[in-house]
């Protein structure tokens, strides 16, 4: 960090400082005012701003702003004079590293530089470390750390390259599509087609022509021959999303496909050879639902020949910051936002939510607090009711309006009982005499309560 631009309209201040800081050793620019320090930061580039915050044209705050709505990194230090510390506290809210007063012995000023040239260098080793963190926990387009991911990673990795159908089963959201392409991406067949379908979500009059395709004339708006799905992903993959929900009709022709490697096509009197890998996904138990005689036996152990269980993200909390991390700098990227940062009570309100939707939720709702954030940190305020009510139970049943005194009553004691624990770190004696109760009581309780296992 070398190059610091002084912006303020009095003239012997600016030369004081350009001949002080000069002798330090550092490349020096100076502007009379905020308009003409946006065209130098243009020319000049440098690591730190030193401005005044009153200045006749675009004043410090306001040069603040347009520097952040550029996306611009150097790092502004305010100067302002006595009875202006409120606007340089203001400024540092909006994003100033610190602020000198004047008047101002050199020292002062160079001591607020060198401390922001080591913030620098912990950004510059913090970025590093993220940086190495996410290389070490990528996997194709897939981010985690935690075991359970890290042991599907080495799968994928072993049995890409061979044909066999796969079925891949998750809650909605884990990203059982990410598993399929990478097993498609790390395969000879990466450059061939990847085809997705989710077999739910087209009417079933319309599925049959979807995968298999049709001969012209074959139903009343078959007007000309048209190619499935199978022979689209000729040479390829095709994933066949929620195969839970496809007909028993289609079963059979599908079971044919993995057989025998043909297609028909509605209406058509011939078949289609098609080299194919097929991979499947579900969020039902398909043995349940083969119990149930709605899916067929036979088709579900031909395609769970290879079966991969993703863990829903209540169950692999490792990855929650990670991922917190990567849609906040990707977020940045997209939406031309800025936040730099997540307060800890905001992190822990992310680890502690169950997140029923997974890591789809996650995304979205990291999305809705940057779009809606207004600092350079992301905090609890900004985040979903829903996640302050999973946290704290009396809130959750206020929220839904119970008017039960005795349900409420157990929702406060299962609190206090939790939050004894939890500062007693588990030591049930001393939790009991901070509740008031008696040992056995205590016992009583948390096992009524369930959380015997969970103090915290």
């Amino acid at each position: 960090m070398k190059r610091v631009l002084v912006v303020d309209d009095e003239e012997s201040l600016r030369l004081a400082l350009r001949t002080f800081l000069k002798r330090q050793g550092y490349q020096v620019e100076v502007a009379e005012n905020g308009a003409v320090a946006l065209d130098k930061v243009e020319s000049f580039g440098p690591d730190v701003i030193l401005t005044d915050v009153r200045m006749p044209q675009l004043g410090g705050l306001d040069l603040l702003a347009t520097l952040k709505a550029k996306g611009n990194l150097a790092t502004v230090i305010v100067m302002s004079a006595y009875g202006n510390v409120d606007l340089a506290l203001e400024a540092m809210k909006a994003g100033a590293y610190d602020y000198v007063q004047k008047p101002f012995k050199n020292d002062e000023v160079l001591l607020a530089i060198k401390k922001a040239e080591e913030r620098e260098v912990l950004r510059r080793e913090n970025r590093a470390l993220r940086s190495q963190v996410l290389k070490d926990s990528t996997f194709e387009s897939m981010l985690a750390k935690s075991e359970s991911m890290q042991a599907i990673f080495k799968t994928i990795a072993k049995v890409a390259e061979f044909k066999t159908t796969a079925l891949i089963t998750g809650e909605s959201g884990v990203g059982k599509e990410l598993v399929a392409r990478a097993l498609h991406q790390r395969s000879t067949r990466a450059s061939r087609p990847f085809v997705a379908v989710n077999c739910g979500a087209i009417p079933e009059a319309l599925l049959e022509s979807e995968l298999f395709g049709h001969k012209r004339g074959a139903f009343t708006d078959a007007q000309a021959d048209r190619a499935g799905l199978f022979e689209h992903a000729d040479g390829g993959l095709l994933f066949l999303d929620e195969i839970g929900e496809l007909p028993l009709s289609l079963q059979v022709k599908l079971l044919r496909v993995l057989q025998d490697g043909l297609v028909r096509r509605l209406g058509d009197q011939r078949d289609v050879k098609v080299d194919v890998r097929i991979v499947a996904a579900t969020h039902r138990d398909l043995a349940a639902e083969v119990k149930a005689g709605r899916f067929r036996e036979d088709l579900f152990y031909r395609i769970n020949v290879l079966h991969i269980h993703v863990p829903p993200l209540r169950e692999r909390r490792d990855d929650v910051n990670l991922l917190v991390d990567h849609f906040l700098e990707r977020n940045n990227a997209r939406l031309g936002t800025s936040i730099r940062s997540i307060a800890p009570e905001a992190r822990r309100l992310l680890l502690e939510y169950p997140w029923p939707g997974n890591v789809r939720e996650l995304e979205n709702v990291i999305e809705r607090a940057m779009v809606l954030a207004e600092g350079e940190a992301l905090t609890d305020i900004d985040l979903p009711e829903r996640l302050h009510q999973a946290r704290d139970p009396v809130r959750s049943q206020l929220a839904t309006g119970e008017l039960s005194i005795k349900k409420t009553a157990r929702a406060i004691e299962e609190v206090l009982i939790r939050r004894a624990l939890q500062q007693t770190r588990g030591n049930r004696t001393r939790a009991a005499a901070l509740l008031e109760l008696s040992h056995r009581a205590l016992l009583y309780k948390i096992k009524d309560y369930a959380i015997e296992e969970d103090p915290a």
